[in-house]
């Protein structure tokens, strides 16, 4: 049986892909409740956005399918490499270092727990 989920996507956050699909592994499969008291409290820069993207699939779960907040789980959670800026830094004899801006996109989709 297909479960039926609600997804958000923030697109255009400036962290790597790399940093950010480290704070995803660790809120995939976690309680709803659960994630955001521990992206709350998480040191990590990118949390904040991950933070606002969770509270963002969790009204839409609530607004647009009508779950129950309180049985929400994260069903997935996933990081997808964005843009990439390129720009340069001069360097010494004339000559140029390149600098790599990275941008991610940052898919949460959440479903209800079976009771």
């Amino acid at each position: 049986m297909d479960t039926i989920t609600a997804q958000a996507i923030l697109k255009s956050i400036r962290v790597s892909p790399r940093k950010l699909n480290l704070l995803a592994a660790k809120i995939r499969g976690m309680k709803v409740d659960k994630a955001l008291s521990f992206l709350t409290f998480s040191q990590k820069r990118s949390a904040k956005d991950v933070k606002k993207n969770l509270l963002s699939a969790i009204a839409n779960a609530e607004n647009n399918h009508g779950m129950d907040v309180d049985r929400l789980y994260i069903h997935e959670a996933y990081v997808t490499p964005g843009i990439k800026m390129k720009r340069f830094q001069a360097r010494a004899k004339g000559r140029a270092g390149s600098i790599h801006k990275v941008f991610s996109h940052l898919s949460i989709k959440v479903a209800e727990k079976e009771v």
